[in-house]
């Protein structure tokens, strides 16, 4: 099978040539931004585990803007990673930003009307929706290589902020959307893809991890992200 990385340089480059891609420009090397993102947006609203979701969890990447608005706009609690995860997570409580939604959708925004919480006292989290560079019909997914997502998930895990079967969406071009992936056992799978045409329900996801595996953590990403290490040693002390 050919590997992540061929798949996501494929993705990228199918996306340039098809002048599918948006603004940030080029897309490679990160999840990317592609024409149709506010119509995606759009379709998540309509869904009922949306409808039925207070607190949800968004990627701080490009493609999900619109629908971080969207989410304040409708009066729901909005938690976002900081790029990173470099300074833990981000709670934006709609109803103290007085309507600037829009504004606080950015990252740069999430900072000035979002607050800085330790995950420990983040409340409990009923929906996550995350960027792809690529996912599967079966719900596997790949991202940009860098490991962020699964990272948040299993800190999340690993503090009983989500469950296992905690809903899970992605909203990709239709380009991204391929019969089959190769996945490892840290990745996070989805059980929602939303494209600007279409909305595909996963049948028969894979199992997703209980928490962190730290066989897969080196020392420069324990000093990357501080959280990483804190965990580390409350897991030493247990």
């Amino acid at each position: 099978m050919i590997d992540k990385n061929e798949i996501r340089q494929y993705i990228w480059n199918k996306m340039v040539e098809e002048k599918i891609a948006s603004f940030p420009l080029p897309p490679h090397n990160r999840i990317p931004n592609f024409i149709g993102a506010e119509q995606t947006a759009v379709r998540i609203r309509s869904l009922a585990v949306y409808r039925d979701s207070d607190i949800i969890k968004v990627s701080p990447d490009s493609p999900q803007r619109a629908i971080r608005e969207i989410i304040l706009s409708d009066q729901k609690t909005l938690i976002m990673p900081t790029p990173r995860i470099r300074k833990g997570f981000l709670m934006i409580n709609p109803r103290a930003i007085y309507g600037r939604y829009k504004a606080a959708s950015t990252i740069k925004g999430a900072f000035r009307y979002g607050k800085l919480i330790d995950p420990e006292d983040l409340p409990n989290i009923d929906l996550i929706i995350t960027g792809s560079v690529a996912v599967s019909k079966q719900g596997d997914r790949i991202g940009k290589g860098e490991g962020y997502s699964e990272l948040e998930f299993a800190i999340l895990r690993e503090l009983n902020k989500v469950d296992e079967d905690i809903p899970i969406i992605t909203n990709v071009h239709d380009v991204q959307v391929l019969d089959s992936l190769p996945r490892d056992k840290f990745d996070v799978s989805v059980d929602i893809i939303v494209t600007p045409t279409r909305i595909i329900e996963v049948m028969d996801r894979a199992p997703r991890p209980k928490g962190i595996y730290w066989e897969y953590i080196n020392e420069d990403k324990m000093n990357e992200i501080p959280l990483l290490m804190k965990l580390y040693y409350i897991k030493r002390k247990k």
